[in-house]
């Protein structure tokens, strides 16, 4: 028979840098010695006292539905934490837990886009918000921003893009891939823009604890109660606490747009149900216990950081900006694309570039084309220090070859 498959999926891309991980995870199965900088996964194990809240708890018949929403201890615990990070009144009600951050922005995306919906989303940005916003029948909007800006839009741009279909901006802060952190006064001119243009604010936090460089993460959530009731907030336990595939994240608002929650709530209700009971308990550890484990894995971010960029601009015709948050790198390596290969191939594209990056040089980086942004590559360096000299020596080695 011919099975045909729904229209809606037409234009959606696979993850690219899933692919790009997924290969070089074959590759090393294979025995070849790959490099990879594509994962967005912190190489650390999660912190012992979050598995030895998880074994105490399985111990105690863990393993349980729990409500849709998640435990009620921990979306105290959730609602706590965000009031003091955002000085905005969160109340428990209004948060609900999933599986991943991924997995509450897609519920979001399903509870509040109607065919036609617009939804700014600055550009280079990752590589999901623009097909999760088309699989809920909505028109992403892309606003290029600049390396000489550190990559950060302007209310100016927001302002211009706005129409009557416009019904949130993405802001990811700090941004992935870019590592780009806003200013106070970046966050406080675009908050004046979703008031003006009475839009939603979807702030995807989820790397708000990883800042270097005396650079601070500044909530725009936090800019002013009215602000605040304009703010869904989106984070997770995944990479402060190196705990991706655990697979928890949340949503909270204030009060005033707590039909939202209401509304992810009950598409969760008839997709996943609750997230896994173990990990919910392993979160309320997470959230709750001591957090030198979170200072620790961030300085040891912040070292990396440092030697990669540092690494990166020794290669000829690499420009890299400074990433003051996240941990990842985003060199422009434009001027190799179009080059000839030893082996006589033209690299046409980025993504051309990396497939030979991978499978020549033996090193594995995402292309800037799946993040909107072609001619610049992502690599994580949420790896070991060993890994990013001898990754980044190769990446070199392998781009002198070109002509």
């Amino acid at each position: 028979m011919t099975v045909k498959i729904a229209s809606r999926l037409d234009p959606i891309k696979p993850s690219i840098t899933l692919a790009v991980t997924a290969k070089a995870a074959r590759l090393r199965a294979e025995g070849v010695d790959v490099i990879s900088f594509g994962a967005g996964e912190p190489d650390f194990d999660t912190p012992n006292h979050i598995k030895d809240a998880v074994r105490e708890g399985l111990d105690k018949g863990v393993g349980k539905y729990t409500d849709v929403a998640g435990i009620a201890t921990l979306r105290k615990a959730i609602a706590s934490e965000l009031a003091r990070v955002h000085h905005a009144k969160i109340e428990s009600e209004n948060v609900l837990v999933s599986a991943g951050a991924k997995h509450s922005l897609f519920n979001l995306f399903m509870a509040l886009i109607d065919p036609g919906d617009e939804v700014i989303i600055p550009a280079p940005y990752w590589v999901s918000y623009p097909d999760m916003v088309m699989l809920a029948g909505g028109t992403p909007v892309i606003l290029p921003t600049k390396a000489e800006d550190d990559f950060t839009v302007t209310p100016e741009q927001v302002a211009a893009a706005c129409t009557p279909k416009t019904r949130a901006i993405v802001l990811n802060n700090p941004s992935n891939p870019t590592g780009g952190v806003y200013t106070r006064a970046q966050i406080e001119g675009l908050s004046k823009v979703v008031l003006e243009k009475d839009i939603l604010v979807i702030s995807d936090d989820i790397y708000r604890s990883l800042v270097y460089a005396g650079a601070e993460y500044v909530s725009i959530a936090a800019v002013s109660p009215a602000v605040a009731d304009h703010t869904i907030l989106i984070d997770g336990v995944s990479k402060t606490y190196a705990m991706t595939g655990w697979r928890i994240g949340y949503t909270a608002t204030t009060a005033a747009l707590a039909p939202v929650i209401k509304a992810m709530s009950k598409i969760q209700g008839q997709s996943t149900s609750n997230a896994t009971h173990a990990a919910q308990v392993a979160t309320f550890a997470a959230l709750t216990g001591t957090q030198e484990p979170v200072e620790m894995m961030r300085k040891a971010f912040d070292e990396r950081r440092i030697e990669m960029v540092k690494l990166l601009r020794a290669i000829p015709n690499v420009k890299c900006r400074e990433p003051k948050g996240a941990f990842y790198a985003f060199p422009d390596v434009s001027a190799y694309v179009g080059k000839t290969t030893p082996e006589g191939k033209q690299l046409a594209t980025d993504v051309d570039l990396c497939d030979w990056l991978v499978d020549v040089g033996r090193v594995a980086v995402v292309p800037g084309s799946g993040f909107g942004a072609p001619g610049f590559v992502r690599l994580s360096y949420a790896t070991s220090m060993a890994n990013i000299t001898e990754g980044v020596g190769r990446l070199g080695r392998a781009l002198g070859t070109l002509v």
